[in-house]
This record gives C-alpha cells, sequence and structure tokens, in this order.
C-alpha cells in the first residue's frame, strides 16, 4: 500500500484533499491509481490515515478516510544528528539511512576539520537532501518526514544542545566509556581491562539489566558526529563543558558516514526495542 504526506489542513471532516502536484503524477503515472484503491496518508505531525480514492484528477485526489490512528511507527526518542559535514554524496547515504533507522532531524554542521568548503551552493543541496530524506520516509513508512536544517558552525551548535536530555558525542580516542554503558548506566572504566579482575581485585560489578530511571525517561537526545578529520581537542572540550558525554563505539575507529548509523542503531535499540 502506497503512503503520502499532506498538510493537516488538507484533512477535511470524512475527507483527505491531496493537490502536491509531484504525489499526483506518481500516483497517477506510476501507481496507476484508481478509484477504489486503498493509500495510506500522514499529517506528518500527529496522525496517519487508511484511506479510499473516490476521485483522481489533474489537480486534486479526493481519499474517504477508512480509519484514523496515532503514529505508531515513530519512536518516541528524538535524535538529532548533528554530522560534521562529509565530502562527496556521503551526507546523502547518512541522510537516507539514519532516516530509516528512526532519526527525528539532521543538522548539517561545518567544523574545524571539515574538509568540505562552502561555495555558495548549500541551499541546493539542502532541497535535494531534503527530497532525500522525504523519498527514504515513502520507503520505510514512517509517520514523519525528518528535516535536514540549514546547516551552521561549532558554536552554533553548541548553542543549541541546552535543549537536549542527553547529548552523546562518539569519540575516536574515547577508552573508557561505551555507548551501551552510557545508555545503560554503568560508570565509565579506567581504561582498558579496568574492573575485570586482572589486577586480582576480584570480578567486575554485573552490568545492570535496565536502564537508569534518568536515561530511560531522555527523549530528546543530540548524537554528535566529527567529519573526515575528527573533532580538534578545542572542540572535545568544548562539548564536554555543554555537557555531553564522550563515549565509543567499539575497539575500530569508524568512518564519519558510519559512526552515526551505528550510534543510532544502538541508541535505538536501548531506548526503544
Amino acid at each position: 500500500m502506497s503512503k503520502f504526506f499532506v498538510d493537516p489542513s488538507a484533512v477535511c471532516g470524512a475527507h483527505i484533499y491531496m493537490e502536491n502536484k509531484d504525489d499526483l503524477h506518481h500516483l497517477r503515472k506510476v501507481l496507476r491509481g484508481r478509484p477504489g484503491m486503498e493509500i495510506d496518508i500522514s499529517d506528518g505531525d500527529c496522525w496517519e490515515y487508511k484511506t479510499l480514492l473516490e476521485e483522481l484528477t489533474e489537480d486534486c485526489a479526493t481519499l474517504r478516510i477508512l480509519d484514523k490512528q496515532k503514529f505508531a511507527t515513530e519512536p518516541a526518542t528524538r535524535v538529532t544528528l548533528f554530522q560534521g559535514v562529509p565530502k562527496a554524496s556521503k551526507m546523502e547515504t547518512v541522510i537516507q539511512k539514519t532516516v530509516e533507522m528512526g532519526v527525528d532531524t539532521i543538522v548539517p554542521v561545518f567544523m574545524e576539520r571539515t574538509v568540505v568548503v562552502e561555495k555558495g551552493n548549500f541551499g541546493k543541496k539542502l532541497d535535494r537532501w531534503n527530497k532525500i530524506a522525504a523519498e527514504a520516509v515513502k520507503q520505510c513508512k514512517r509517520g514523519i518526514i525528518p528535516h535536514v536544517t540549514e546547516s551552521c558552525d561549532f558554536g552554533g551548535m553548541l548553542a543549541q544542545l541546552s535543549d537536549y536530555d542527553l547529548i552523546i558525542c562518539p569519540y575516536e580516542n574515547e577508552d573508557g566509556l561505551t555507548i551501551k554503558d552510557f545508555l545503560r548506566g554503568t560508570p565509565a572504566s579506567d581504561g582498558p581491562g579496568a574492573g575485570a579482575g586482572s589486577s586480582g581485585a576480584g570480578p567486575a560489578p554485573a552490568r545492570p539489566q535496565a536502564l537508569s530511571q534518568a536515561q530511560a525517561q531522555a527523549r530528546r537526545i543530540a548524537l554528535i558526529i566529527g567529519p573526515e578529520g575528527g573533532f580538534s581537542h578545542d572542540e572535545i572540550e568544548g562539548l564536554k563543558a555543554a555537557g555531553a558525554a564522550t563515549v565509543t563505539l567499539g575497539k575500530t575507529i569508524l568512518r564519519t558516514e558510519t559512526a552515526g548509523l551505528v550510534a543510532l542503531a544502538m541508541i535505538m535499540y536501548e531506548l526503544e526495542l
């Protein structure tokens, strides 16, 4: 069954009126829409509908509402990905895959070691990136279309972090706190092997089986991923001062286009599944 997005104002009583030209073209030419076809509709705000196509013209599709439900596919945990802008098409991959995995918002960030230089064409890239997000949503049938915002610099990002319950920053030089242990509320170790009984102090304490209360209730998370060159020392210090937890994602160093996907998957596993 196909899924389309409309503005809440398009919902009128028992009917929905879809007027987006691109959607109408897709419905007519690609899906061969005919009266009687069932179509899923989301208002991008709170509700999703099962509808029946009653009439299709060049300018409007008239859909009769069969069922109305609150979003069932949206995670309660809202993750904003602050992504250090990568080279070439890597950003497109990041957007497509993180949208599929449940990201709420994506913010491109120009950091100290960002390789990409802004040449005045960022607006065109932004339009394309939001189209990629919309296409990914339709494929995975989420209830909202995550927004790719205007870019900001590192200082602009820091100014936004006070809005979040948790701030998580995967960092290649962190070896004392895994993202898993942070999300589960386990204290950091003192380094590799710490607490493993290597000094004869006995076995490490059992890892808790449930999230700490504060982390279990966290519903707005900032996930910060550095660019190809990684974070500078000053940037890491600035993030820590803003309340960010620097974590490791494992024993290997991941590429910038991989790190966000891995971290987001871990967050969703711990807080949503």
